[in-house]
């Protein structure tokens, strides 16, 4: 996920059977033969992903030869099933440190931040290096929820902002680009977007600002950070000077999508489902997100053989750590015709959280286009046929579903966690640990292979195989609410 992105806002409901749901469909779609999906599995492609990453240098980004290796695994795979496979490649703006960033209090306090785990440039930051005061812009602390704070949202935080200081933002309420973009015109010299301090919005996060490259230094910091540098103080000056600087190459490379077809089926109503194949810098990114990309491999191979009515297409995205660029490319790209043919689209992104949640995307309210509650209401059907608990999540727009979403086209998905903690009726239900991130690797080194439960996402990747089978004998019910 880009996070570079908010995190999805999560209900508090856990659902054990929902009302209406079980006996209108789960005992017919229960008694068809479930697609074979096993752990090996999904262990089996997890492992190669951490493989490649670990022979090119230590991640998947996009644009490096990491992904374009992860690419042509999956193309493999995906031939040798009997798919039809074809790149769809693009060209992006590739950023990235060249050297890493600097954030150093001015002085002889003692405090020392180390970056990439105090704080990271946020993707898309200018290059340059500034000594200068640090003014505190709007803070909320403690904010009571995520996004609450609004700080460097409006043009009016920055009144009277002394002209190259370093503005202390916060996370929340508006696009980081938001905040930068105000920030430098106000007279910014650089700055720094400390976490927001809600449950699971403590530590150092990655995100994106989006192209094109920012005109100043602009980096992410901990709540820890955040709090030396603001000295007490919420906004105006805060007596602490840093000496600053970000050294970020930016050129322009290509990146593709893996796009597999089955053979058979109405290409009048695609079934899409897909994950995004690439991983952030730091780290291999084999819960984020590999799991999914093997969730979607495993389920493809599953059904290889199946002679679905309708035609299946799964898509391993690039660039979405970016800034959703690959999915965003993909459905740019279809003309209105080519619109409808999408019957829905299932995206996968994190299934595999060690202190996970098994969340089902939400179907229903303002951002779910019409056919989307049909979506959620499968899975449900799945997981109540099985006794299994589940939470549905508000579906956002923080991954590759989005641009479907806004083209009109039905969405739905499932999500183990990201970097939110869990709740106690969380524990209560799936065990755990409360009070914890559902992924303490999230875009960080230690997102390798040990950090997956891989038990927990073949769970997933037999609900989801079940999802694409069903949709692959049938659109109607989706078709009838759109």
């Amino acid at each position: 996920m880009p996070r570079r992105r908010t995190l999805l806002a999560i209900t508090a409901l856990v659902i054990v059977a929902s009302e209406g749901t079980a006996a209108a469909g789960s005992t017919s779609q229960s008694r068809r033969p479930a697609p074979r999906v096993t752990a090996a599995g999904i262990r089996e492609h997890l492992a190669a992903l951490q493989r490649i990453a670990d022979r090119k240098g230590g991640n998947r980004f996009a644009g490096t030869a990491g992904y374009d290796a992860s690419a042509r695994y999956v193309a493999e795979r995906m031939r040798a099933s009997g798919y039809r496979v074809r790149f769809q490649e693009f060209r992006f703006p590739f950023v990235r440190d060249r050297t890493p960033p600097l954030l150093r209090p001015v002085g002889n306090d003692g405090r020392r931040f180390l970056p990439n785990r105090d704080y990271g440039t946020l993707l898309y930051s200018g290059s340059g290096h500034v000594e200068a005061p640090v003014v505190a812009v709007d803070l909320l602390l403690p904010s009571p929820s995520a996004n609450a704070s609004t700080s460097g949202c409006e043009t009016a935080d920055f009144a009277s902002f002394p002209r190259g200081a370093v503005a202390l933002l916060q996370r929340g309420g508006c696009f980081f680009r938001q905040k930068v973009e105000n920030a430098a015109a106000a007279g910014a010299g650089a700055v720094v977007v400390m976490n927001e301090g809600n449950p699971g919005r403590h530590g150092l996060f990655q995100a994106t600002l989006g192209s094109p490259q920012a005109s100043i230094p602009a980096l992410a910091a901990s709540v820890a950070v955040g709090d030396a540098l603001r000295h007490g103080r919420s906004s105006g000056p805060t007596g602490v000077t840093v000496s600053l600087g970000a050294d970020v190459s930016a050129e322009t490379r290509r990146t593709r999508n893996v796009i597999a077809e089955s053979q058979t089926g109405n290409p009048a109503n695609l079934v899409v489902a897909g994950a995004h194949l690439d991983s952030v810098d730091r780290g291999p990114g084999v819960n984020d997100n590999g799991s999914g990309s093997a969730l979607v491999l495993e389920v493809a191979e599953s059904l290889a053989r199946s002679h679905p009515a309708n035609r299946l297409r799964f898509v391993w995205w690039g660039g979405e750590e970016l800034g959703l660029l690959g999915s965003r490319h993909y459905v740019a790209g279809l003309s209105q015709a080519e619109r409808r043919r999408h019957a829905l689209y299932l995206n996968f992104d994190m299934v595999g959280s060690k202190n996970f949640v098994p969340f089902v995307y939400k179907g229903s309210g303002d951002t779910p286009p019409p056919g989307s509650a049909e979506i959620e209401r499968v899975f449900m059907r799945y997981f109540d046929a099985r006794g299994q608990r589940f939470v549905v999540t508000d579906i956002g727009g923080a991954s590759d579903h989005a641009a479907f979403a806004r083209a009109g086209i039905p969405v739905g998905g499932l999500f183990s966690g990201a970097d939110g903690d869990k709740s106690a009726a969380q524990r209560a239900a799936f065990g755990g640990q409360a009070g914890e991130p559902y992924d303490a690797c999230y875009h960080r080194s230690c997102d390798t292979l040990a950090n997956v439960d891989v038990a927990f996402a073949t769970n997933l990747a037999r609900a989801a195989a079940s999802a694409v089978a069903h949709f692959g004998r049938s659109v109607a019910a989706v078709r009838r609410a759109g």
